[in-house]
């Protein structure tokens, strides 16, 4: 099964995730313009998955500083992009740092996936929104990492995917790799949640992150803190499920995030409005720690007080 990135020697190898689920297509990205592009335009997504092919890029800008710049800020939200390009421009081999990052990742996914399944051992019913799987990491994911840990455990899982919109990651990513696993998946509105949350279908929402600050504090893909709320009112235990790099100790809580306003078209387009129709785009949102179960992380599982969690796990 190929991952959603790799290193071929000179080039870095992405699947093109604008083209999902109707075609699955291998892009090779061999200079600096190409790998900024794929991050912003989405190609290549996941806090993960785009820390790897930031450092990998670094390998692709050399002793350019100022292109190396360029990709660790081609998407201000997610930590992992810019953490992962200023260790391997401060590491004396380069090449072995990027690939340690990859490598790294793929562990930090399979740990995170059997402390997750260790945590969720009664869990049958998992919420999810966006895509958190192999599409969005360098290994199995983070959130759908628990869910891929159970199934290979022989656990009863089942997962419910929200749309996701206005790109429909969660329709259109999560639906896809699932279905080619062999995982139960119903795709709803995100509009539907509550409503499902409320008929008590569901043993616990699992999400993603692109960064989690000092306090627990998480932003997320837009909808998640909607999740949260919901989740909290019905009694239904909600999750967070990232690698350590995700943790931003520098970030001391989420009003300090940086949200990445992506352009309105990406809204006009598929309700068909006129270019004038003023757009509010935000990509993430955030949920406060306070709505936070538990963090789930290559480190363990993270409990509130989460300061002290998190500077425990990066310590």
């Amino acid at each position: 099964m190929r991952t959603a990135v790799g290193w071929t020697g000179d080039a870095i190898e992405i699947i093109d995730q604008t083209l999902l689920p109707a075609e699955e297509r291998v892009i090779r990205l061999t200079s600096v313009d190409e790998v900024v592009d794929a991050i912003q335009r989405l190609a290549v997504r996941g806090a993960p998955a785009i820390g790897v092919t930031g450092a990998l890029g670094v390998l692709l800008a050399g002793d350019d500083a100022a292109a190396a710049e360029r990709i660790a800020s081609a998407r201000p939200t997610a930590v992992n992009l810019r953490w992962a390009v200023e260790r391997v421009l401060a590491a004396e081999d380069r090449k072995a740092e990027a690939l340690a990052i990859l490598e790294e990742d793929v562990a930090a996914c399979h740990a995170i996936g059997e402390f997750g399944r260790a945590e969720l051992g009664g869990a049958a019913k998992i919420l999810t929104v966006c895509n958190t799987g192999r599409l969005a990491t360098a290994g199995w994911g983070t959130a759908l990492g628990v869910v891929y840990a159970k199934h290979a455990a022989g656990e009863p899982i089942e997962v419910f995917a929200c749309e996701t919109r206005p790109l429909l990651q969660g329709a259109r990513l999560t639906a896809w790799e699932l279905d080619d696993a062999g995982i139960p998946v119903t795709v709803l509105p995100d509009g539907a949640a509550p409503a499902l949350l409320a008929g008590g279908q569901i043993d616990a929402v699992i999400v993603g992150a692109d960064r989690i600050a000092a306090n627990g504090d998480t932003a997320n893909k837009i909808g998640t803190y909607a999740l949260a709320i919901a989740a909290r009112h019905h009694g239904v235990p909600f999750y967070v499920a990232a690698p350590r790099s995700t943790l931003d100790p520098a970030t001391p809580h989420g009003a300090v995030i940086e949200i990445e306003e992506r352009d309105g078209s990406e809204v006009r387009r598929v309700a068909g409005l006129e270019e004038s129709t003023r757009v509010w785009n935000p990509a993430f949102d955030v949920t406060p720690a306070s709505l936070i179960t538990g963090l789930i992380t290559d480190a363990g599982v993270l409990r509130a007080p989460f300061g002290p969690a998190i500077s425990g796990a990066l310590s």
